[in-house]
């Protein structure tokens, strides 16, 4: 029996698409008007019907106070949003563009459509993708798998190269969002090393710097114009979008001045632009831009020098102004071969096939990494008292997943026999500046002195769920909690494997009675050892100890290796009965 299909689909600020990946190959699914894109925008007529897409962008050039777009930017908000008599949240606009696109592929298919993969700004923060995900259920459909979109724009560079051995950035610039992502690709792996961006960032912010640029040489100021004319705002903006594309194919560009009701007669007043000017005039924008590109390549530990293409994805990568940028940073011009504005979709379409086994990715495997950092709050001693509030990271950002990694944490008061674990999401050191995504209690901690140790482990899957895991080693009792923000989709029995699988990766590696034994061997034969070798060989045994403390396994494998080579110079081997006591 054929599998139903899965469809990708790109929900971006400025326009969304969908694909599907058919005879080997990522397809774009046209629109009821035979296009690719379709404008994210809704508008509600006259008549109270609401209207998705071109007819709604139509609608809101003259009637800017019943229609509403950039709403992908307000997700993860508590937000309400008029439109006429109603009011929507961010979620439930977004529900209506996803539905159009839903109807667009039945009508491509033949058959019904319910399940789908959705792309994300790398930088969407967990509410974010739960409303995301909200969205898709709001429109019928069945979010099978949550995306970066970076990260799907490498699958679909590495679907056409996966036998490169290769550094790739993935510059992402949409009409709203920011990311950019550094990755290495490897004879069909796909590696993404790091990740960075803003989610309030985009070609929308270059638009409106070109209107505020005319609105001021006309005498007027934007907050007092949208007020007192917002249709000639809103035609404004129609006039300064077409200028920056005009910007993309010449070499300058002309942009009208409409009257107060948004009319632009013959003759109208017009400014003209050049490139020199929409720089500068983005200069502030470009700065932003530079700061994520340059921590995602620092967080990857790689330079300029170490990557070897650029690719553009996002259409606002299209003003020439990007390239030129990227050109000067990295010293190379980057690539669109792939259309930016489809790539992100086509994408989408490759991680469909790949969560459906279909043959034609079966030798492809792809990593993702946890773009946040993922932490319990703490407190710290300031002048012999205890202040609450900080951040200990657990699980830091750009960590390959899925991963389990473990922190310790301590009571502060004698006798305190239970702790709240609070779990945040963010970079502050300051958790009220972080993300609080649930917390967990800790009961039944022996009555003791202030300093009762308590492990906090954190495990991380590719699907989004996070299970929080504390152990109270006096009595070895274990308590969790998992959360599932970003995996609503989820089936109860889904999730029960996920977790099964996460249990392979936890690591630990103090636990083992090898490893005990050869720190308890290694330890004892300091005594025995030349005075002249003691030092060398106490350095490769604190490495090593600290590498079992480390939780991750290519630096513990390394140390342990490095363990058994001084001892093998010295003339040792490593112990292979129960004969020495590791605890002893």
């Amino acid at each position: 029996m054929p599998s139903r299909p899965l469809i990708g689909i790109d929900l971006g600020t400025t326009h969304s698409l969908c694909a599907l990946f058919e005879g080997g190959q990522p397809k774009l699914i046209p629109n009821a008007h035979g296009q690719v894109l379709t404008p994210s925008v809704v508008a509600r007529l006259d008549s109270g019907e609401l209207v998705v897409g071109q007819a709604a962008l139509d609608w809101q050039v003259l009637h800017p106070e019943s229609a509403v777009s950039q709403f992908k930017r307000w997700m993860g908000e508590d937000r309400q949003v008029p439109l006429g008599p109603q009011t929507f949240s961010p979620a439930e606009l977004s529900s209506l563009v996803l539905r159009a696109l839903r109807q667009d592929a039945e009508a491509y298919l033949g058959e019904p459509v319910e399940q789908a993969v959705i792309t994300v700004p790398a930088y969407f923060n967990e509410h974010q993708r739960l409303a995301t995900r909200t969205a898709g259920e709001l429109a019928g459909l069945t979010v099978r798998r949550i995306v970066n979109e970076p990260t799907a724009a490498a699958l679909s560079y590495g679907f056409h190269r996966a036998q490169s051995v290769e550094n790739l950035l993935i510059f992402d610039l949409g009409g709203g969002t920011f990311d950019v992502t550094v990755m290495e690709i490897f004879e069909g792996t796909l590696e993404i090393r790091s990740t960075a961006g803003e989610s309030h960032l985009g070609g929308e912010d270059f638009t409106d710097r070109l209107l505020h640029w005319a609105l001021q040489q006309s005498g007027q100021q934007l907050e007092h114009a949208q007020m007192a004319t917002p249709k000639l705002v809103a035609r404004l903006r129609e006039e300064a979008e077409q200028a920056k594309r005009a910007l993309s194919a010449g070499q300058t560009a002309r942009l009208r001045l409409p009257e107060a009701e948004g009319q632009v007669p013959p003759g109208a007043p017009e400014l003209t632009l050049d490139h020199a000017q929409f720089a500068s005039l983005a200069e502030p924008l470009t700065a932003r831009l530079q700061r994520p590109t340059e921590r995602a390549l620092r967080d990857a530990q790689m330079t300029w020098k170490d990557i070897d293409d650029v690719i553009l994805v996002g259409g606002a990568t299209r003003m020439p102004l990007i390239p030129h940028l990227l050109a000067d940073w990295s010293g190379r011009p980057p690539q669109d071969k792939v259309d930016p504005d489809q790539v992100v979709a086509l994408g989408a379409a490759v991680q469909a096939a790949l969560i459906q086994d279909d043959r034609a990715v079966e030798d492809m495997v792809m990593t993702d990494v946890c773009p946040f950092t993922l932490g319990v709050q703490i407190s710290k001693v300031f002048g012999g008292r205890h202040v609450s509030g900080y951040f200990l990271p657990v699980i830091h950002r750009n960590t390959t997943i899925p991963v389990s990694r473990q922190e310790s944490v301590a009571t502060l008061q004698a006798n305190q026999t239970e702790v709240s674990l609070e779990v945040y999401q963010g970079e502050s050191r300051k958790v009220e500046e972080n993300l609080k995504l649930g917390e967990l209690k800790v009961t039944g901690i022996p009555p003791g002195p202030a300093g009762q140790e308590v492990l906090v482990r954190f495990t991380y899957d590719l699907s989004g769920l996070l299970e929080v895991e504390a152990i109270v080693p006096a009595t070895e009792e274990r308590f969790e909690t998992l959360l599932t923000h970003n995996v609503a989709g989820l089936s109860q029995e889904e999730i029960r494997l996920a977790q099964k699988k996460m249990q392979a990766v936890k690591f630990y590696p103090r636990d083992d009675l090898e490893n005990r034994r050869l720190l308890h061997f290694a330890s004892k034969l300091v005594g025995e050892i030349a005075p002249s070798q003691r030092s060398a060989l106490e350095e490769v045994i604190d490495h090593f100890e600290a590498s079992m403390e480390s939780q991750d396994p290519k630096l513990f494998e390394h140390a342990r290796q490095q363990l058994l080579l001084a001892l093998s110079a010295l003339g040792y081997a490593a112990p292979e009965s129960d004969s020495e006591n590791p605890d002893g």
